[in-house]
């Protein structure tokens, strides 16, 4: 079953486990529907997942900045050599944060709630995995 956004309770319990006081990395693997996935009644153009995505970015990145994140990886996955057969990735961001508390104040911010719509209608699955640096 895909997975595109957070469930309240994965962000409940994101903001109970994730440590508040470091910096946090987040990994996202992301598969791109190959036409956007629009309602009938979207007012957005039609476009490739890959280009709904880009609007996503668009307003993401600088909500990440805002909140004294950065890309520290972005890069297109060619091949996987050791997961399931049907996990397979088109790209992967690797986002750090100053805290768990600036990631969730980031997914709070209505403007980037606005820009969801475009994540969601670009993605076909993908993960988003919490972590610290060692």
């Amino acid at each position: 079953m895909p997975s595109i956004n957070p469930a309240r309770e994965d962000l409940l319990a994101f903001a109970e486990r994730m440590p508040s006081d470091t910096p946090i990395l987040m990994l996202n693997l992301l598969r791109f529907n190959s036409q956007a996935a629009y309602g009938a009644d979207s007012p957005h153009a039609p476009c490739s997942g890959r280009e709904a995505y880009a609007r996503y970015s668009r307003t993401a990145l600088s909500k990440v900045r805002e909140v004294g994140g950065e890309v520290q990886v972005m890069a297109d996955v060619h091949l996987a050599l050791i997961a399931p057969k049907q996990e397979q990735w088109d790209l992967l961001l690797l986002v750090r944060y100053p805290s768990s508390a600036a990631f969730l104040s980031m997914l709070a911010d209505p403007e980037y709630q606005a820009a969801i719509v475009h994540r969601s209608a670009a993605l076909a699955d993908s993960r988003l995995i919490g972590t610290t640096p060692s």
